[in-house]
């Protein structure tokens, strides 16, 4: 998909006001979005924009890591960062990020991503403050803030998820809210990684020079590389809770089965007293009286079945002291 935006100027009660306008041709101080483009259409932005035909390739590798790289005069440069994004997977949202890559040419700046990107939403529905598509550089910057956002946002959803599970896990211990920790643990661990790679980024545009910077762009850079700090320290912190809880509950689930154990064994012990003295009348010996008065007085099996009650008795009374039930 091909979408190309323009800024237009105007004057609202002594107050510049600037308007976001979709347009068809490529155009000066213009915003090219790319995303799940087709072959035709990077062709199109390659030639129009003389674009090196890589840079619009990079970002749609979804291992592409973010970084910056620039063409061989420098006049164009690219830049490339991982940014959020749920993926629903039936009834289950899984957080993960995708590369998105940020071009800024001579005439105009392109993004170009391999699925739609939430992050730009703000932007092509012009609720951002300051947007003007001609100011290149704060444009990119203000891109990375909302991205910073995102994963602030997401990560308060995740957290939200993670009380939901824990809730859940203290009526009773399912697979199913297990499974649910272990991949909000997964996400987190891939949004680590890309925020303390677009942290890197970050700090080489701080350092470096080959983008044009104006004062307010500087103080803009220095907000969002502390939102991403924040977000990667929140990130970090939620693994760690995440690692807890289930080290927690593989405790919990292990203690309980050695409850269950326990238990099993200490019965297993009662009901293989009484096979002690019974087991005796199952042999191929003399009974201890004559055969038929045995079988006619029941004296004999009233005090066999005495002794393995009171066996049994004691038995459970002597394991309950050793706090084996």
């Amino acid at each position: 998909m091909l979408e190309i935006f323009y800024s237009h100027i105007r004057s609202v009660n002594g107050r510049t006001v600037y308007d976001l306008e979709s347009i068809d041709q490529i155009r000066d101080d213009c915003w090219v979005n790319l995303y799940a483009p087709t072959e035709d259409e990077l062709k199109r932005v390659e030639k129009e924009l003389d674009l090196p035909p890589e840079f619009l390739r990079y970002a749609l590798d979804e291992e592409e890591r973010p970084r910056i790289d620039l063409d061989d005069d420098g006049s164009t440069q690219l830049i490339i960062a991982d940014f959020p994004y749920i993926r629903r997977d039936g009834p289950q949202a899984k957080y993960e990020t995708q590369p998105m890559g940020i071009i800024l040419s001579a005439k105009c700046l392109v993004t170009v991503s391999l699925r739609e990107a939430s992050v730009l939403d703000p932007f092509r529905n012009n609720r951002v403050r300051d947007f003007v598509t001609g100011f290149r550089t704060r444009f990119t910057f203000q891109i990375m803030y909302a991205g910073a956002k995102d994963y602030l946002k997401f990560l308060r959803y995740m957290d939200k998820t993670i009380d939901s599970a824990e809730h859940q896990l203290s009526k009773s211990i399912s697979n199913r809210e297990l499974f649910k920790l272990m991949e909000l643990g997964k996400s987190l661990i891939y949004f680590s990684t890309s925020l303390k790679s677009n942290e890197a980024v970050l700090e080489k545009l701080m350092r470096s020079r080959f983008i044009k910077q104006y004062e307010e762009d500087s103080e803009l850079l220095e907000d969002v590389l502390i939102e991403y700090k924040q977000a990667l320290e929140m990130a970090n912190i939620y693994t760690s809770i995440i690692n807890g809880t289930m080290d927690a509950y593989a405790s919990i689930i292990s203690n309980n089965l050695n409850v269950v154990m326990k238990f099993m064994a200490a019965m297993t012990i009662v009901l293989s007293i009484p096979n002690i003295f019974t087991s005796f009348f199952g042999q191929n010996i003399p009974l201890p009286f004559d055969g038929s008065a045995f079988a006619g007085n029941p004296w004999p099996f009233i005090i066999i079945l005495g002794l393995c009650i009171g066996s049994v008795a004691l038995t459970i009374w002597l394991l309950n002291r050793r706090d084996m039930f």
